[in-house]
């Protein structure tokens, strides 16, 4: 499974990318207000030259002509960049020409499997199935992720799906048994996943008894 860091804050990445585990960042409108007053198009870049993988950013069009004009003006930015559209309809249109021109996308904002169909069909290179959100309103973000993989699966997409709006560790080891190609998660969850309780008794033990051990070695 890949990890990617769904942040703007240039902090936050080098943090992620220096634990020698990221495989790439998403950014969307919200996280870029969070990153202050920069210049969109420049941050983007910023953001690429920090990380050797795929990052999202996203177009805030939402007609087709207006996504297209976006993606053209994204898409040459860097080599990493993966144009975000929304699964609306002249999203996917749009993703179909981004297909056709060799624009990578990440399709987002997908709350069913029906959607995320359609998007591989229209040639989209990631779907973003939003768990997190699903499980706010009581319905089960796992479950789309597991017919997502499966319908991928029985037809040969070549979509990778990247399991999106990750709140908890759990949200990670459940995608990773399901098979999602991708986990985008707050560099908090990142950081969640590598403490555990007894690891952090087991380090103090050990390093109490090695003390005592360097006490009882000095010589009189």
């Amino acid at each position: 499974m890949k990890f990617f860091v769904d942040t703007a804050d240039l902090e936050e990445i080098r943090e992620a990318e220096s634990m020698g585990i990221l495989d790439g960042v998403t950014t969307n409108p919200s996280l870029m207000r969070k990153a202050g007053n920069v210049n969109f198009h420049e941050h983007i870049y910023r953001i690429c030259e920090l990380v050797d993988g795929d990052v999202s950013a996203e177009v805030t069009a939402v007609d087709y002509a207006g996504i297209m004009e976006q993606a053209r003006q994204l898409a040459p930015i860097h080599k990493n960049v993966v144009v975000k559209v929304p699964l609306i309809p002249d999203g996917v249109k749009a993703l179909k020409t981004c297909s056709e021109e060799g624009i990578r996308t990440n399709c987002t904002l997908c709350f069913s499997s029906t959607q995320a169909l359609i998007a591989a069909k229209a040639g989209a290179n990631y779907i973003s199935p939003f768990i997190g959100r699903l499980d706010d309103i009581s319905s089960n973000g796992m479950e789309l992720i597991e017919q997502i993989v499966r319908i991928y699966r029985q037809y040969g997409f070549a979509t990778e799906v990247l399991a999106a709006s990750i709140r908890h560790p759990m949200h990670v080891v459940e995608a990773a048994l399901i098979g999602a190609d991708v986990a985008t998660m707050p560099l908090g969850v990142i950081e969640k996943l590598l403490h555990h309780p007894l690891t952090d008794i087991g380090l103090e033990r050990f390093l109490a008894d090695w003390r005592a051990y360097e006490a009882a070695s000095v010589t009189p």
